[in-house]
């Protein structure tokens, strides 16, 4: 195939990305089948990361891409037909033709792009664990908090919704005296006693480690508007795919949250997307980079999980390439899933320098005509040894190739310039805004405050609306709505009575409710949640 210029090189079916002996092609039929790009720092990983996003980005594929260094956002600007650009198109047949991208930043912390906020319900036990680096037990306790709070119909939407759920299911102190009113926390706290024991001292350890999130900024991810991943997937009025860029600059010195989140996002692609079997091409591709970061000390539950997700989200439309140093970064079993390769050079200077070039060798389809132990570490910048899935999804041979220059600038966008995209995007003003609506804390709040006397002398705690009414009108049948005090025996009874009447009337119209309410916290009410293979919340 002819490579004249880039409107020949990147096809309908084929990304251009680089050229020796042979021209390195990318089929957008199997970009599905996960990838993975690794290199020394300063080899050129970057521009091969964008290299391919424009391709993608041609070809209407919508890219998530996390900006470790800033580098990858000039993308969204129009290329400078610099020097050393010109000539190596030249050397490759190609007319280089500046270009730019549809691109929106995103931003976990909401400073050099839009919020990206997820609810604690949604992050699940499991990579909220991680994230936390909790142990067996923690991790344990935690899985409790989830479970009570899914079974009474507590949205976990921010840091303080998790924060009130621990300290309601610490077991209470002391003994109460005879007269004294009932725990109103009590039935959640026997709750959480049913699934095993959990101590005051291990919801204390929990709580520490939040506040070491806090600290580093992760607060900020959890609370509403949650992101609609389906925002991901969007093309521009040229039928483009739109580049989502996620700054990551300051994110990244919390890696376990940079990692956690990411992973979070993957769970939620496999779990939200329906199966679509072998496309054209991807629905969207996903590239992660500083990908060692996702499985440095990961327990073997977490990564068989990852396994799982990484081999069946190809079904869902959705490829994934992971960019790190070293293929060893990499567990063998995900490194199995990952079938277009791009190799940069390596440096062998340590023992285990020396294992990842021979680990990199080892991982291609030999050529006869190349010692690919021997040439990784030959390799100049922006030279590459490539094998991408080829007919019924073989890797190809190994080849030795420049990757082609990006078409949009090298390097990253000014201050300026990044406001005014994000000024100009689609998504100005729908996530810009933190939401708190209402949820476990302000639940639990309620119930503690429900054992005071209000000034009015009628019962709080149930409620404004239908059911707080249904409530205050069983009360007053009763007569259990009077101003707080010692209750004598008839009055006890006939409280007892009340509750259990309300709580089954109510039971009845929440089962209803929960039917037709959206959001987050419709979604938790009158019925079992179900978790995901990560832990996250399916929403069906």
């Amino acid at each position: 195939m002819a490579i004249s210029d880039n409107k020949i090189a990147d096809t309908d079916e084929k990304i251009f990305v680089g050229k020796g002996e042979q021209a390195a092609w990318l089929t957008l039929a199997l970009a599905n089948r996960h990838g993975l790009v690794t290199g020394a720092t300063g080899t050129g990983k970057t521009v091969t990361l964008q290299v391919m996003a424009e391709g993608f980005a041609r070809a209407g594929v919508p890219v998530f891409a996390a900006d470790i260094k800033g580098d990858l956002s000039g993308i969204a600007e129009v290329g400078e037909a610099k020097d050393f650009v010109v000539k190596r198109a030249s050397e490759m047949g190609l007319k280089f033709q500046p270009d730019q991208f549809s691109t929106v930043f995103w931003d976990v912390f909401g400073e050099q792009g839009h919020p990206v906020r997820a609810t604690v319900t949604e992050m699940g036990p499991l990579l909220l664990s991680r994230m936390l680096d909790l142990n067996d037990v923690q991790e344990g306790v935690l899985n409790v908090a989830f479970r009570v709070a899914d079974e009474n119909g507590l949205a976990l939407i921010d840091m303080k919704d998790l924060r009130a759920l621990l300290d309601a299911i610490v077991p209470s102190g002391g003994k109460k005296a005879a007269d004294d009113e009932d725990d109103p926390l009590e039935p959640i706290r026997k709750a959480a006693q049913s699934f095993g024991n959990v101590s005051k001292a291990t919801v204390g350890t929990i709580q520490r480690q939040l506040l070491v999130l806090e600290n580093q900024g992760g607060a900020k991810f959890f609370g509403e508007p949650a992101l609609t991943l389906k925002d991901f997937m969007k093309t521009d009025s040229d039928g483009r795919g739109i580049v989502n860029i996620l700054a990551a600059d300051k994110l990244m010195q919390s890696p376990r949250l940079y990692a956690t989140f990411l992973l979070w996002m993957l769970s939620e692609l496999f779990e939200e997307l329906p199966e679509a079997g072998d496309l054209p091409k991807p629905k969207l591709v996903f590239f992660f980079d500083e990908a060692h970061l996702l499985f440095n000390d990961a327990p073997k539950a977490l990564l068989d999980k990852i396994e799982q997700v990484v081999r069946l989200i190809r079904s869902k439309g959705v490829g994934v390439y992971f960019v790190t140093q070293h293929p060893i970064d990499v567990p063998d079993k995900v490194l199995a899933q990952l079938g277009n390769r791009v190799q940069h050079a390596l440096r062998a200077f340590t023992p285990r320098d020396q294992k990842a070039v021979a680990a990199a060798a080892q991982t291609f389809r030999p050529n006869p005509k190349l010692d690919t132990a021997r040439v990784i570490m030959e390799l100049g910048k922006g030279e590459a040894l490539v094998s991408f899935l080829e007919g019924g999804g073989t890797p190809s041979m190994v080849e030795r190739v420049m990757i082609r220059p990006p078409s949009a600038r090298i390097g990253p966008v000014t201050p300026e310039e990044r406001k005014k995209i994000i000024d100009a995007s689609p998504f100005k003003g729908k996530y810009d805004t933190a939401i708190d609506s209402e949820s476990a804390y302000e639940i639990l709040q309620k119930r503690i405050e429900g054992t005071a006397a209000p000034a009015d002398g009628s019962e709080a705690g149930g409620g404004g609306g239908i059911l707080g009414q249904i409530g205050d009108i069983a009360a007053t049948i009763f007569g259990t709505n009077v101003r707080r005090g010692r209750l004598s025996t008839g009055q006890v009874i006939a409280r007892n009575v009340t509750r259990s009447v309300t709580n089954k009337v109510i039971g009845g119209i929440v089962a209803d409710v929960g039917k037709s309410v959206g959001g987050q916290v419709g979604g938790s009410i009158g019925r079992a949640l179900v978790r995901g293979a990560l832990g996250g919340l399916l929403r069906r």
